[in-house]
């Protein structure tokens, strides 16, 4: 598979844009981690960090999960990967865990919060709740917050990518 990305128009609308800026980025971390095997995948970047780009990916999917199912449209739905006892456990791999299962859990919560996104208005503000706070935010601000998080996120994919291959690009 060969990741295609493009920028949103530099004429869009606002949710045209904010769409396609999240899709880029997405599409982003999906080329940083494209072509490697799964223990490249587990790799972690420098101890004692457990980072790793299949953390990554794993971590997002728990985002998306967590803005778009949980508060946006409150659905109450469990965390895939963290508990309670480990609420970094999507970082914390084991062989046993596969670049196949974290891509395709990931896709799904990228395909949920699509639909549910599509229900609401950028103003519109969330049904749920932020699950530590309390606060309520419109699908405006979310979506501003997923392309920061994606962004950042896709900075430290980059060093980790380079750090396994060398392989280095925007």
């Amino acid at each position: 598979m060969t990741i295609e990305r493009s920028e949103p128009a530099t004429t869009a609308d606002e949710r045209t844009m904010l769409e396609g800026w999240l899709k880029y980025h997405r599409d982003t971390l999906a080329w940083k981690c494209e072509g490697l095997t799964d223990e490249q995948l587990r790799t972690a970047s420098v101890e004692p960090s457990t980072l790793s780009l299949m953390g990554l990916v794993r971590h997002m999917a728990e985002v998306e999960r967590g803005w778009f199912r949980f508060v946006m449209a409150d659905e109450r739905v469990d965390p895939i990967y963290y508990t309670d006892a480990d609420p970094d456990g999507e970082f914390h791999l084991t062989e046993a865990d596969t670049w196949a299962e974290a891509y395709a859990t990931w896709q799904g919560e990228i395909e949920a919060a699509t639909a549910h996104a599509a229900r609401f208005a950028l103003d519109d503000v969330s049904v749920g709740k932020h699950r530590r706070t309390g606060e309520r935010f419109n699908l405006r601000w979310i979506y501003t917050h997923m392309i920061e998080e994606y962004a950042r996120h896709n900075g430290h994919a980059d060093l980790l990518r380079e750090r396994i291959d060398g392989n280095t690009g925007d």
